[in-house]
């Protein structure tokens, strides 16, 4: 007898899970686009940075930027 639940609770939780589906569906569908459509703007920008090079130009630069206490730590080294 303790097992058998209202019928409301059962269409409360299917209810639930179903909702919870739903987000977790959304979320993944959004972040692949986004990640997506990052790829495609590194594909694109790729073959733009290889004609702007010349043969003796490095395609791998060191460009990264520093907060002020990092640049000093990496001077020291």
């Amino acid at each position: 007898m303790g097992r058998e639940k209202s019928p409301g609770l059962k269409i409360l939780w299917v209810w639930t899970i179903g909702t919870a589906a739903i987000l977790v569906t959304s979320v993944v569908r959004t972040r692949m686009q986004d990640m997506q459509s990052m790829m495609n703007q590194n594909l694109e920008q790729t073959p733009n940075q290889d004609q702007n090079t010349s043969a003796g130009d490095s395609p791998l630069k060191d460009e990264t930027v520093l907060p002020d206490s990092d640049r000093e730590i990496a001077e020291r080294l």
